[in-house]
């Protein structure tokens, strides 16, 4: 054998095998019937025998070339799998992307983004794993996740993010007198026991200074970690509470009313990514997708 077969070469042989013709064989593959003839001279040349011969005016295969032939179809058949789907790849309809999220989101708005971006990518396959943001940086960190969507993010020379403050609101349990206010502030606030986040998170101390600067006590009552527990404890009745207003969305229709809270507080939502990690064009537009699925959420000052 003189030399590595081309796959063009291999393509001219099933051509004459499947139309026992140079000339359909040139059709087939849409190119010369001198061209066909040359691709096969040179695979005869490169294997060391004979491919085909004549025959009554036919051409007919050789018992070494139709020996090769279902390798050379098994060939060609993985090389249209390749090429498909790196097609697929490049148009973000095939791949796998790791989501690591906040609990909360798992089962509020991060469905809804999921189905819409798998809609149309039959090809593609997805894991979402929630968890605390801790361990949702120690995922990203070590790169066993393409990207992140978690809270209270202060940065990391491992990490990539970009933050989206989310506007903040106070919701109630629907029916609860505090719902003839257009706006909620502190001072309406004052007789209410509220159910926040926990006392060391960002989002806790900017409303405790909300309250310290209206000059009215706030009234600790549930501590909690997500914004998801708090708007199933409002819903039961266990108090009020001031949430993201992406959170109190998903609750509207479970028996949950809310009022934009002022002075604003904006809720800052981290999308994070492993920094010395390409991403895939799959992962960049579904973090894409769900960055626009934010916008009119945005916290503008």
């Amino acid at each position: 054998m003189e030399g590595p077969v081309r796959i063009r070469q291999l393509e001219a042989l099933n051509a004459l095998a499947d139309h026992g013709s140079m000339t359909k064989a040139a059709e087939s593959l849409k190119i010369s019937q001198p061209a066909v003839s040359r691709l096969l001279a040179d695979l005869t040349k490169d294997l060391g025998f004979k491919l085909f011969h004549r025959q009554d005016g036919r051409i007919h295969l050789t018992q070494e070339a139709r020996f090769l032939l279902p390798d050379i179809r098994r060939v060609l058949e993985s090389m249209s799998f390749i090429t498909e789907a790196g097609r697929n790849l490049s148009n973000q309809k095939a791949g796998h992307i790791r989501v690591a999220c906040l609990p909360g989101f798992a089962t509020s708005h991060l469905p809804a983004i999921i189905a819409k971006f798998m809609a149309d990518r039959p090809g593609v396959t997805i894991t979402v794993e929630p968890d605390r943001p801790e361990r949702i940086l120690e995922w990203i960190v070590g790169e066993q996740f393409d990207c992140g969507i978690t809270d209270g993010f202060d940065g990391h020379p491992a990490i990539e993010h970009e933050t989206v403050p989310i506007r903040s609101v106070c919701i109630f349990k629907k029916g609860h007198s505090i719902g003839k206010l257009d706006v909620i502030t502190p001072a309406d606030l004052k007789d209410y026991p509220i159910i926040h986040t926990r006392r060391d998170s960002t989002f806790f101390g900017s409303i405790d200074e909300a309250f310290k600067a209206a000059g009215v006590p706030l009234r600790p009552h549930i501590e909690i970690r997500q914004f998801t527990a708090a708007c199933e404890l409002v819903r039961h009745g266990a108090g009020l509470s001031i949430v993201s207003e992406l959170d109190a969305l998903s609750y509207t229709d479970r028996d949950v009313d809310f009022r934009p809270f002022e002075p604003s507080i904006p809720h800052n939502l981290s999308l994070v990514r492993p920094i010395h990690r390409h991403p895939s064009k799959l992962t960049l537009e579904f973090m894409a997708m769900f960055e626009e699925s934010l916008k009119q959420l945005r916290f503008v000052s």
